[in-house]
């Protein structure tokens, strides 16, 4: 999606070899315009699949799952990472480890949202070693739900996580693939084989 890699490159900074910053669009502060437009693509690329449900994991995947849920009229779920006072019976839930935070979370979903026969689109913000969205596949699993895709924000795939779940049989659509993080550099994919971009 090239208005997210211009989105990457103009206002994205790769910290490391592992982490690239990007909350000044996507998971701190939200750009409206372009969560709308990843909605949007989200949406086509999985029309075909008669989705009932996005599912995703607060707080950062809200925004893209939201919007994604508006394109398909559907509802949004989102599994909480915290414990709620009103959210205490028929919970459904998984842990799930944080490979940017390095901490591990139980996020929970009420059973009375998530049913046996929904199909699921699972939308998060950035797909690494895999965890969140195996976490979510596990929740839709528990409760008979079937998911029909995995759509990831930005995937890093020099990591494992996006090969993992297609080969699983997944159906993984990123909108953006970085090849390679390097301090002030990011390589998307399809540019591997040229020069890194500086950014």
């Amino acid at each position: 999606m090239q208005l997210l890699k211009e989105k990457i490159l103009s206002e994205g900074q790769a910290l490391s070899e592992d982490i690239l910053k990007v909350d000044s669009f996507l998971n701190h502060q939200m750009d409206p315009l372009l969560m709308k437009e990843i909605g949007k693509e989200f949406a086509k690329r999985f029309e075909q699949k008669e989705i009932t449900k996005v599912l995703t994991i607060e707080s950062s995947g809200i925004g893209p799952g939201l919007m994604a849920a508006l394109e398909l009229g559907v509802p949004l779920i989102f599994a909480r990472k915290r414990k709620s006072l009103t959210l205490t019976n028929d919970l459904v839930t998984a842990s799930v480890h944080s490979f940017t935070k390095q901490e591990t979370n139980t996020i929970t979903v009420s059973n009375k949202y998530i049913e046996a026969g929904d199909k699921v689109l699972i939308i998060d913000d950035f797909l690494a070693v895999g965890q969140a969205a195996r976490g979510l596949v596990d929740i839709c699993s528990q409760v008979g739900a079937d998911v029909v895709g995995i759509g990831i924000v930005i995937e890093k795939a020099f990591q494992s996580g996006g090969k993992d779940l297609r080969e699983q049989g997944f159906q993984v659509e990123s909108l953006a693939e970085i090849a390679e993080l390097k301090f002030g550099e990011i390589t998307f994919v399809e540019e591997k084989e040229g020069a890194p971009i500086n950014v």
